[in-house]
């Protein structure tokens, strides 16, 4: 955990939309909508560019905010950093143990049982089996499913199915948390558990990066503050 750290050198991500004509007025919606910097090249390729040149050295005891308008590429860098998205140039260093809690229903089998689900997205997490076992009766703890478990998840309410993903994914040790808003889920009692359960998560990490609209979360939680604007970094700076 120790040597926990993200490093990007001149990253860049752009996302290319092929077979367009005539749309210079969807390349004016898409511009609005992105924040991203829309142009077309000789092969009629529309190509959003959502982070241009992104260079950040985050080390242990780093808890950053993120702050922009709504497509100013904040998502998009927390895709980066977890490894959903790659980047179309630069390279990226991660080292620790990350755990995003980005879109966490996210990969669940509704065909697979609760149980069958914690192994699966615990394999995913990249955790052994054993270190999966030693967990199940936790996350089956936390979840309040109870005979549930035993079912598809396919029968399953939407907020139940939040409930498996919350337990699953924040039983397991993290040495760098990405989040997208603080994460509320279930009914008053749950949450108030899950708050408690991620403040404590938060707690122990080395790194966390957070992109928020709230100033008084980022206050709360942060020490350095990114402003993005347009996919660029515009400034870095210390709470």
């Amino acid at each position: 955990m120790s040597d926990a750290h993200i490093i990007l050198n001149h990253v860049s991500v752009a996302f290319p939309i092929y077979n367009t004509s005539n749309r210079s007025l969807k390349k004016r919606v898409l511009n609005a909508a992105t924040g991203g910097k829309i142009a077309s090249d000789s092969s009629k390729k529309v190509v959003i560019q959502s982070l241009t040149d992104i260079n950040l050295n985050i080390q242990k005891g780093d808890k950053i905010g993120l702050i922009g308008h709504n497509g100013a590429g904040k998502s998009t860098l927390l895709r980066v950093f977890s490894g959903v998205y790659s980047p179309s140039s630069g390279s990226i260093d991660v080292q620790g143990k990350v755990v995003s809690l980005l879109d966490i229903s996210v990969g669940l089998d509704g065909e697979s049982t609760g149980f069958e689900n914690i192994m699966l997205r615990g394999v995913l997490l990249g955790f052994s089996p054993k270190e999966i076992e030693q967990k199940i009766n936790d996350i089956a703890e936390f979840s309040e499913l109870g005979d549930f478990l035993n079912m598809p998840i396919r029968t399953y309410s939407s907020g139940m199915v939040m409930r498996l993903a919350f337990s699953i994914i924040t039983s397991f040790p993290a040495d760098i948390i990405l989040m997208d808003e603080w994460l509320s889920v279930g009914d008053a009692n749950f949450s108030q558990k899950a708050k408690k359960r991620l403040q404590d998560m938060v707690e122990k990490s080395s790194i966390l990066i957070i992109a928020s609209h709230d100033p008084d979360m980022i206050n709360r939680l942060c020490n350095k503050v990114i402003t993005l604007e347009h996919g660029s970094i515009q400034t870095i700076h210390e709470i």
